[in-house]
C-alpha cells in the first residue's frame, strides 16, 4: 500500500502485516518502488516498507543534500518500540549506516548493499548520468521510447539506462521525478562519508551483513577497517556475477542471502 509523503517528507510503501519489520534504502536515481520483488518474497512473513529516499521518487526535495538530515528523515519513520531491520544500497547505505550509528536503538539488524563508509572520488560517470538526463528535450518528447534513444550515446549500457528512465515520469507533460540540479550539484557530498560530524568512537553493534559485487569496486579490502571500525559485528558476503546493482544483476542471490540474514 502506497502512503502520502508523511510528516519527513518521504513517500512509503507497505507490504505485508505481520512479522519483523524490514525497511529498504534505494541508491541514487533510484526508487522505494526498485525493491518492489524482494519486498512482496518478505511480505509474507514480515512488514515490509519500501522508502524514497530524499529528492527522489515521490519523497519532498530539500535545499541541499547532507547525509545526517537524510538518515534523522528516514529514523522518523521508526520507533524504538519496534526496532527494524534496516537494508540501504549505495546512497542508501550510507543512509542506512548513519540511522545505525545516530539511532541505534530503532535498528535491530543493519545490512548494507555495494557501499563502504568511505568517501568515494570516482563520482564522474554518475555525473554523465546527470548531465545527459538533464539534457534531454522534454518538452519535445512525445514517447518513452524516445527518450531511450537520446540517451543511448551517454549511457550505453541498456540495463543502466532503462534504470534511469523509470524516473522519467508523464503527467501534464514529461518530468524527471529526482531533484537533478541538487543530486548534480552536490555530488561530491554523495560520494562522501560525514565521518567529521559523528560522534568519536561511535559503534552500532548490532548484527550488520555487508553485500558486495563481485565486479564492484565499492566494497575492498581497503575499506573493511572503516567498516569494522563502525561497524564491528560486520560479516562480508560477495555476489558473484554482480556489479554495483547486485540486487538488480542477481535478484535470487541477493534474496536468499537477505532472508537468510533475516532469518
Amino acid at each position: 500500500m502506497s502512503a502520502p509523503a508523511r510528516a519527513s517528507g518521504l513517500h512509503t510503501t507497505s507490504l505485508g502485516e505481520s512479522g519483523r519489520r524490514v525497511v529498504f534504502c534505494h541508491g541514487l536515481f533510484g526508487q522505494g518502488k526498485n525493491w518492489t520483488r524482494i519486498g512482496k518474497e518478505l511480505a509474507a512473513d514480515h512488514r515490509v516498507l519500501l522508502v524514497d529516499m530524499p529528492d527522489h521518487g515521490k519523497s519532498a526535495w530539500s535545499e541541499e543534500f547532507d547525509y545526517l538530515a537524510a538518515a534523522d528523515r528516514v529514523a522518523e519513520l521508526f520507533s524504538a518500540d519496534d526496532p527494524v531491520a534496516l537494508v540501504g544500497h549505495s546512497m542508501g547505505g550510507k543512509i542506512a549506516m548513519l540511522v545505525a550509528l545516530r539511532h541505534p536503538e530503532l535498528v535491530e539488524r543493519l545490512c548494507v548493499v555495494d557501499v563502504s563508509p568511505v568517501a568515494y572520488h570516482h563520482t564522474s560517470e554518475f555525473a554523465g548520468y546527470i548531465a545527459a538526463m538533464q539534457a534531454l528535450d522534454l518538452d519535445a518528447l512525445e514517447r518513452r521510447s524516445e527518450a531511450d534513444a537520446a540517451l543511448a550515446d551517454a549511457v550505453p549500457n541498456p540495463v543502466v539506462r532503462s534504470f534511469l528512465l523509470q524516473n522519467l515520469r508523464h503527467h501534464d507533460g514529461w518530468s524527471w521525478q529526482p531533484n537533478l540540479d541538487l543530486l548534480g550539484r552536490d555530488l561530491e557530498r554523495l560520494g562522501g562519508w560525514p565521518e567529521d560530524r559523528l560522534e568519536p568512537g561511535a559503534t552500532y553493534d548490532g548484527p550488520v551483513l555487508w553485500i558486495a559485487g563481485q565486479k564492484s569496486d565499492y566494497v575492498t579490502d581497503d575499506y573493511a577497517a572503516a567498516m569494522d571500525r563502525w561497524f564491528p559485528r560486520n560479516r562480508r558476503v560477495t555476489i558473484k556475477g554482480a556489479g554495483h546493482w547486485v540486487h538488480s544483476e542477481q535478484p535470487e542471490v541477493f534474496g536468499e542471502v537477505v532472508k537468510r540474514f533475516l532469518r
